[in-house]
């Protein structure tokens, strides 16, 4: 029997076919192969954003926020305790005192002195919400959640998600778990700054 041979290079090696169930097999391995090889390219979900990390103390939190001018951070008048529970949040006017024309508002939430959120409102006039989209799912692969107001990135530890009009948001999963489980539901920034107002009146 006479078999028709097909030469490949691959790794400084020829590799002969000898036959169709070979050159079957054959593909299947570089599929698998270029499968494997994109999977491990991607990163791990970021714990934060620029020099501010999930877990960091309030006063560690504070310390970085002085370091880093683009956040707009103005020191003790940016922190506020959020009533009727035991959490805290530092909230940045970044369009009117940071440097970085890309962010307008941030806000750092903490649990038991834990900074567990981080939420990065973004100037829709200098970058747009489908390029951000696309340069997180090229670093770390496709969503695990879609919907019309955010799309969802999710591992064990942390939840990175897009959110519209346009905001990045952090979270440390555990402490969020945490609090569902006790009844004391994280708010997000809105509900946050509404509820603050309100005990004003």
């Amino acid at each position: 029997m006479q078999f028709q041979y097909r030469m490949f290079f691959y790794s400084k090696h020829f590799f002969f076919l000898s036959d169709k169930h070979s050159m079957k097999r054959f593909s299947i391995f570089f599929i698998l192969l270029f499968l494997t090889t994109n999977i491990f390219s991607q990163k791990a979900l970021p714990t934060g954003y620029k020099n501010i990390f999930l877990g960091m103390s309030l006063q560690q939190t504070k310390d970085e926020l002085i370091k880093n001018h683009d956040f707009g951070y103005k020191g003790d008048r940016d922190v506020s305790l959020i009533p009727g529970t035991n959490q805290t949040l530092i909230e940045t006017d970044t369009l009117k005192h940071g440097t970085s024309p890309f962010l307008k508002r941030c806000w750092f939430q903490f649990s038991d002195d834990k900074l567990f959120t981080i939420i990065i409102n973004l100037n829709s006039e200098k970058i747009d919400y489908y390029s951000i989209f696309m340069k997180l799912k090229e670093k770390y692969g496709e969503p695990k959640d879609v919907t019309p107001q955010r799309i969802l990135w999710k591992d064990e530890n942390t939840t990175l998600s897009l959110e519209k009009p346009l905001s990045l948001k952090y979270m440390d999963n555990k402490t969020y778990d945490e609090l569902q489980k006790s009844s004391d539901i994280q708010l997000s920034a809105k509900e946050t700054t509404q509820k603050m107002f309100l005990e004003e009146l």
